[in-house]
């Protein structure tokens, strides 16, 4: 019984987010994705330190076998396919971040609107949320890449405004519930400013739902700016993405005779996804109230 006291006061006295980070690390699969994901944005972001050579620089022989001195070999033009995938790993990272981070201010705005007002207000941004929902995903960011001249920019654009359709439902569904509680309606019978209650009262309590979704857009963003350099309608050549790394897997003689041009980006792109999934479902838990009681 001692124990169990000492236990529940410690659970008592520690903060929210020791509480958070103590429930995380219970998750061994995400905790070792977090040292992962450390360590590609930490290369990432080290790219013109640690690259051997210019991405797009041609320095060996086309299509070179990796060997001491590219340790990834080279590609069909003679570039070093190690340094090109430090800085694909940049803009993939890049595209990914800055996509998950409009889609996620917009559909956060238009969610405490919709959920907070309710009425016309509710019902046009729903309507408009729903109508962008039922056109097929792909398909939309296929038009939308077609329509504007690709680029690093347009992609990170078009994905953003994209993908934010169900952070919108998911704030307005968290904001409807917050409505009805007590300190809000306090708050409003106390005459705070509408500034205050949406953004210091009703958003610091939608935040990990929030948080929780965004990871699974950014996993979403990034293997979307894959596939669309991939056909040719993301980043451009030369600069290097993961996606346009891929493209020459297009070639037979490339998938047979020449694995080090597209394994290794291959492969970059499914650790980074799976490990951000796996941050993704511990923060789930982590977050959850309930989660103790499990």
């Amino acid at each position: 019984m001692k124990k169990l006291n000492q236990k529940n006061n410690q659970m008592i006295t520690e903060s929210y987010l020791q509480t958070v980070f103590r429930r995380f690390k219970r998750h061994h699969l995400a905790a070792f994705s977090m040292v992962i994901l450390a360590f590609l944005c930490g290369a990432a972001l080290l790219a013109p330190i640690i690259a051997p050579y210019d991405p797009d620089a041609i320095v060996g022989t086309f299509s070179g076998a990796p060997c001491r001195e590219f340790l990834l070999g080279t590609d069909q033009i003679g570039r070093d396919v190690l340094s090109r995938l430090l800085y694909a790993m940049r803009i993939s990272l890049l595209v990914g971040i800055m996509a998950t981070l409009i889609s996620t201010v917009i559909g956060v705005v238009l969610g405490l609107i919709a959920g907070y007002f309710g009425g016309v207000a509710d019902m046009i941004i729903m309507r408009f949320t729903d109508m962008v929902m039922s056109f097929p995903y792909i398909l939309l960011v296929l038009v939308a890449a077609a329509i504007f001249k690709p680029g690093l920019w347009s992609i990170i654009l078009i994905l953003g405004f994209v993908d934010w359709p169900g952070i919108a439902r998911l704030v307005r569904g968290n904001v409807l519930s917050l409505r009805e509680t007590n300190f809000v309606k306090g708050n409003i019978v106390a005459g705070m400013p509408l500034r205050h209650i949406l953004f210091s009262e009703i958003l610091p309590n939608t935040v990990a739902p929030i948080l929780v979704y965004a990871t699974s857009v950014l996993a979403l963003s990034m293997l979307d700016e894959a596939a669309l350099s991939f056909l040719g309608m993301g980043v451009q050549p030369p600069t290097a993405s993961l996606g346009n790394m891929l493209n020459g897997a297009q070639s037979l003689t490339v998938l047979t005779d020449q694995p080090w041009l597209w394994i290794p980006p291959g492969l970059l792109i499914v650790v980074l996804v799976i490990a951000i999934n796996f941050v993704g479902d511990a923060l789930r838990d982590a977050l959850d109230p309930n989660s103790e009681k499990r």
